[in-house]
Parts: C-alpha cells; sequence; structure tokens
C-alpha cells in the first residue's frame, strides 16, 4: 500500500546549507522508489488557521519503504542540513 512522507518545511537558518540538502535528498529517494509529487508550490488554505510553509509530498510503494528512506545512512548524513536551517514537521502516513 502507498505511503507518504508529508512536511510542512519553514526556512529559519542557511539557505545556502538548504539548497544544499534540496540538491543531493533526491538521489536518496530512488533506491525507495520515492518520488515527489509536491515541493514547495504555491499554498491555498481553505479551511482552518494555518500558515503553512513550503509543502512537500513524497510517495513511496509502502510504509517499510519510506521508513527505510528516513532511517538510511545517505539520508541521515544530509538531514541535519534541513533540520538546523528549518522548522518543519514531517510525518508518514499510509495511503489507500
Amino acid at each position: 500500500m502507498t505511503a507518504y512522507v508529508i512536511a510542512d518545511v519553514k526556512l529559519t537558518g542557511d539557505a545556502d546549507e538548504l539548497a544544499e540538502y534540496r540538491s543531493q535528498v533526491v538521489a536518496t529517494l530512488a533506491p525507495y522508489g520515492g518520488r515527489y509529487l509536491a515541493r514547495g508550490g504555491e499554498t491555498d488554505v481553505v479551511e482552518g488557521a494555518w500558515a503553512p510553509g513550503q509543502i512537500v509530498l513524497v510517495e513511496f510503494p509502502d510504509l517499510a519503504s519510506a521508513r527505510a528512506w528516513n532511517d538510511s545512512a545517505e539520508y541521515q548524513a544530509i538531514a541535519p542540513l534541513r533540520s538546523r536551517n528549518t522548522d518543519s514537521r514531517r510525518l508518514i502516513v499510509e495511503g489507500l
């Protein structure tokens, strides 16, 4: 069953370090079957009090693949570039 990583990301630090993360993260997805469906496009809040940053949506074949990518040495090596320069919320959710 398909799974998704969903993130709401707001830049709080060094834009150059975040650009470095963005340039490297795509290559970490492929071995786990991950692909971007949304990556920081325009948002339109239609209900509730929510001020989103950049919304990121990544699709994986299943929960195991999404978790394996998140925990992988390749991703964990670059994750600090994101975490120290953003205020972000992330989750993995199973699809239908």
